[in-house]
């Protein structure tokens, strides 16, 4: 297989990088060529045949460097198979309203460009990985929200989507 795909992800306290990593190892399980490089590197689209773009949550949205690099690379990003993933510790539920809250985390990006496939992976907060600022936005979203500090990703959800993608 010679499809080449980039996996670019924006994160503050790296739980992101982490889940972009597992993709791109399940990824060249199955024959791709894949590099894992952060939006803020500004990665050359020509070079891929398809891209997975990736971030975590602040303020119920993408981190603005993605939403930036979806914007600069709209013309590329239309002619090519893309897929988005968002890392998140909210609105986890199968019910109607975290279903909601979840879709509007991407809604800016996807009017500008649509994702041939999308999933929202639970997240990690671990505070000792924050700026002041965030854990204390954190701390006070938590308190809010009833939503302990931990890692909540599901690895076997993460890989298993890997696994389907651009099939």
């Amino acid at each position: 297989m010679n499809k080449r795909i980039l996996i670019t992800y924006a994160t503050r306290a790296g739980s992101t990088v982490e889940v972009a990593a597992a993709i791109g190892e399940s990824l060249a399980q199955r024959g791709f060529a894949v590099d894992v490089i952060p939006v803020k590197e500004n990665p050359n689209l020509a070079n891929y045949q398809a891209v997975i773009l990736g971030s975590a949550i602040r303020m119920g949205n993408w981190l603005p460097e993605a939403v930036e690099f979806v914007k600069k690379n709209q013309a590329h990003l239309s002619q090519m198979p893309t897929a988005f993933f968002t890392c998140h510790r909210l609105n986890t539920g199968d019910d109607e309203t975290s279903r909601k809250a979840r879709e509007a985390y991407t809604t800016i990006v996807r009017q500008i460009v649509t994702p041939q496939a999308e999933i929202f992976f639970s997240g990690e907060l671990n505070h000792s990985k924050l700026n002041f600022v965030d854990r204390t936005l954190a701390k006070a979203v938590e308190k809010s929200t009833n939503t302990p500090e931990g890692d909540f990703r599901d690895w076997d959800k993460i890989h298993g989507w890997a696994q389907t993608i651009f099939a």
